[in-house]
Protein backbone atom coordinates (compact mmCIF):
# COMPACT_ATOMS: atom_id res chain seq x y z
CA UNK A 1 0.00 0.00 0.00
CA UNK A 2 1.30 3.44 -0.81
CA UNK A 3 -0.26 6.60 0.29
CA UNK A 4 0.06 10.34 -1.13
CA UNK A 5 0.69 12.87 1.85
CA UNK A 6 -3.19 14.02 2.45
CA UNK A 7 -4.62 17.51 1.43
CA UNK A 8 -7.95 17.71 1.57
CA UNK A 9 -10.81 19.75 1.44
CA UNK A 10 -14.12 20.18 2.02
CA UNK A 11 -16.84 23.58 1.32
CA UNK A 12 -14.88 25.60 4.09
CA UNK A 13 -11.82 24.02 5.28
CA UNK A 14 -8.31 22.59 4.30
CA UNK A 15 -6.90 19.49 6.56
CA UNK A 16 -3.22 18.18 5.75
CA UNK A 17 -0.11 16.88 7.91
CA UNK A 18 1.91 19.78 9.25
CA UNK A 19 5.07 21.26 8.00
CA UNK A 20 7.98 22.52 9.48
CA UNK A 21 6.73 26.44 8.37
CA UNK A 22 3.38 25.61 10.30
CA UNK A 23 5.29 25.46 14.34
CA UNK A 24 4.72 28.92 14.75
CA UNK A 25 0.94 28.85 13.86
CA UNK A 26 1.09 24.95 15.98
CA UNK A 27 1.94 26.54 18.81
CA UNK A 28 -0.33 29.70 18.77
CA UNK A 29 -3.26 27.67 18.04
CA UNK A 30 -2.07 25.55 21.36
CA UNK A 31 -1.03 28.78 23.44
CA UNK A 32 -4.00 30.69 22.90
CA UNK A 33 -6.56 27.92 23.13
CA UNK A 34 -4.56 26.12 26.41
CA UNK A 35 -6.89 27.09 29.08
CA UNK A 36 -10.04 25.79 27.09
CA UNK A 37 -8.78 22.53 25.98
CA UNK A 38 -6.92 22.16 29.51
CA UNK A 39 -10.15 19.92 30.79
CA UNK A 40 -10.05 17.58 27.79
CA UNK A 41 -6.14 17.11 27.53
CA UNK A 42 -3.61 15.07 29.05
CA UNK A 43 -1.74 16.84 31.43
CA UNK A 44 0.80 19.33 29.15
CA UNK A 45 4.62 18.25 28.56
CA UNK A 46 6.20 21.78 29.16
CA UNK A 47 8.04 21.39 26.18
CA UNK A 48 5.13 20.67 24.37
CA UNK A 49 4.30 24.76 23.36
CA UNK A 50 8.30 24.71 22.14
CA UNK A 51 9.97 24.96 18.87
CA UNK A 52 11.72 21.97 19.68
CA UNK A 53 8.92 19.64 20.59
CA UNK A 54 7.34 20.32 16.94
CA UNK A 55 10.29 20.04 15.02
CA UNK A 56 10.27 16.38 16.42
CA UNK A 57 7.16 15.83 16.48
CA UNK A 58 6.21 17.05 12.77
CA UNK A 59 8.65 14.56 11.46
CA UNK A 60 7.35 11.41 14.17
CA UNK A 61 3.66 12.51 12.55
CA UNK A 62 5.54 12.30 8.78
CA UNK A 63 6.49 9.16 9.90
CA UNK A 64 3.83 7.57 11.59
CA UNK A 65 1.58 8.71 8.70
CA UNK A 66 4.11 7.04 6.11
CA UNK A 67 4.27 3.98 8.54
CA UNK A 68 0.29 3.68 8.72
CA UNK A 69 0.61 3.70 12.40
CA UNK A 70 -1.63 7.73 12.98
CA UNK A 71 -2.50 10.40 11.02
CA UNK A 72 -2.33 13.84 12.65
CA UNK A 73 -3.87 16.50 10.85
CA UNK A 74 -4.62 20.34 10.93
CA UNK A 75 -7.06 22.01 10.23
CA UNK A 76 -7.36 25.31 8.76
CA UNK A 77 -10.20 27.61 6.52
CA UNK A 78 -9.69 27.77 3.33
CA UNK A 79 -9.89 31.52 2.90
CA UNK A 80 -6.83 31.54 5.42
CA UNK A 81 -4.81 29.13 4.77
CA UNK A 82 -2.07 29.55 7.08
CA UNK A 83 -3.96 30.07 10.44
CA UNK A 84 -4.68 26.43 12.00
CA UNK A 85 -8.27 26.58 13.56
CA UNK A 86 -7.84 22.85 14.71
CA UNK A 87 -6.87 19.25 14.51
CA UNK A 88 -7.45 15.61 13.91
CA UNK A 89 -5.87 12.51 15.39
CA UNK A 90 -6.16 9.26 13.90
CA UNK A 91 -3.87 7.09 15.98
CA UNK A 92 -3.33 3.36 17.05
CA UNK A 93 -3.49 2.48 13.31
CA UNK A 94 -4.07 -1.48 13.22
CA UNK A 95 -4.20 -2.81 9.53
CA UNK A 96 -4.46 -7.10 9.67
CA UNK A 97 -7.52 -8.17 10.57
CA UNK A 98 -8.31 -5.68 12.74
CA UNK A 99 -8.39 -2.51 9.74
CA UNK A 100 -9.17 0.24 13.05
CA UNK A 101 -7.97 3.39 14.61
CA UNK A 102 -9.19 5.83 17.23
CA UNK A 103 -9.71 9.79 16.44
CA UNK A 104 -9.45 12.68 18.83
CA UNK A 105 -9.98 16.35 17.40
CA UNK A 106 -9.92 19.89 19.17
CA UNK A 107 -11.02 23.09 17.73
CA UNK A 108 -9.92 27.03 18.96
CA UNK A 109 -12.57 28.59 21.21
CA UNK A 110 -13.35 31.10 19.01
CA UNK A 111 -14.28 28.47 16.00
CA UNK A 112 -17.28 26.78 18.06
CA UNK A 113 -20.96 26.30 17.12
CA UNK A 114 -19.30 26.72 13.06
CA UNK A 115 -19.81 23.62 11.88
CA UNK A 116 -16.12 23.28 11.37
CA UNK A 117 -15.80 20.45 13.24
CA UNK A 118 -18.27 17.98 11.59
CA UNK A 119 -17.22 19.27 8.11
CA UNK A 120 -13.38 18.61 9.04
CA UNK A 121 -14.69 15.20 10.28
CA UNK A 122 -16.44 13.92 7.74
CA UNK A 123 -14.12 15.02 5.45
CA UNK A 124 -11.29 13.43 7.31
CA UNK A 125 -13.44 10.54 8.02
CA UNK A 126 -14.12 9.66 4.50
CA UNK A 127 -10.32 10.25 3.61
CA UNK A 128 -9.53 7.63 6.27
CA UNK A 129 -12.43 4.80 5.28
CA UNK A 130 -11.74 5.56 1.84
CA UNK A 131 -7.86 6.22 1.11
CA UNK A 132 -6.73 4.48 4.46
CA UNK A 133 -9.77 1.59 4.03
CA UNK A 134 -10.08 1.28 7.62
CA UNK A 135 -13.02 -0.40 8.61
CA UNK A 136 -13.63 0.83 12.30
CA UNK A 137 -13.31 4.06 13.74
CA UNK A 138 -13.36 4.11 17.61
CA UNK A 139 -14.06 7.58 19.50
CA UNK A 140 -14.70 8.51 23.01
CA UNK A 141 -15.89 11.23 25.40
CA UNK A 142 -16.31 12.33 28.75
CA UNK A 143 -19.83 12.05 29.84
CA UNK A 144 -19.78 15.45 30.96
CA UNK A 145 -18.64 16.74 27.28
CA UNK A 146 -21.90 16.69 25.51
CA UNK A 147 -20.67 19.12 22.54
CA UNK A 148 -18.46 16.15 21.46
CA UNK A 149 -20.66 13.73 21.88
CA UNK A 150 -23.69 15.75 19.97
CA UNK A 151 -21.10 16.05 17.58
CA UNK A 152 -20.34 12.11 17.15
CA UNK A 153 -23.59 11.17 17.19
CA UNK A 154 -24.45 14.06 13.94
CA UNK A 155 -21.61 11.89 12.53
CA UNK A 156 -23.34 8.40 12.66
CA UNK A 157 -20.83 6.89 15.83
CA UNK A 158 -22.54 4.41 17.88
CA UNK A 159 -22.15 4.19 21.65
CA UNK A 160 -21.12 0.76 22.35
CA UNK A 161 -19.98 1.32 25.79
CA UNK A 162 -18.96 3.22 29.35
CA UNK A 163 -15.48 3.13 30.38
CA UNK A 164 -15.01 4.01 34.03
CA UNK A 165 -11.63 5.60 34.71
CA UNK A 166 -10.49 5.16 31.06
CA UNK A 167 -8.23 8.01 30.23
CA UNK A 168 -5.79 10.35 32.37
CA UNK A 169 -6.97 13.85 31.57
CA UNK A 170 -5.46 16.79 32.95
CA UNK A 171 -4.07 14.57 35.63
CA UNK A 172 -7.43 12.72 36.72
CA UNK A 173 -8.63 9.63 35.44
CA UNK A 174 -11.90 10.55 33.55
CA UNK A 175 -14.59 7.65 32.74
CA UNK A 176 -15.64 7.94 29.50
CA UNK A 177 -18.39 6.86 26.47
CA UNK A 178 -17.19 4.74 24.09
CA UNK A 179 -18.22 4.84 20.57
CA UNK A 180 -17.36 3.51 17.04
CA UNK A 181 -18.14 4.35 13.55
CA UNK A 182 -18.16 1.16 10.45
CA UNK A 183 -17.04 2.04 7.27
CA UNK A 184 -19.89 0.42 5.57
CA UNK A 185 -18.10 0.44 2.09
CA UNK A 186 -15.05 -1.08 3.27
CA UNK A 187 -13.42 -3.31 0.56
CA UNK A 188 -11.15 -6.42 1.53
Amino acid sequence: MEFELPLITSDRLLLRLATKDDIPQIINYFTKNKAYLTPFYPQWNDKFFTEEYWQIQVEIDLQEFLNYLALRLFIFIQSEPTTIIGNINFRNIILGAAQFGSVGYSIAETEQSKGYMTEALNAAIQYVFQQLNLHRIMANYMPHNQRSGNLLKRLGFVVEGYARDYLLINGQWQDHILTSLINSNWQG
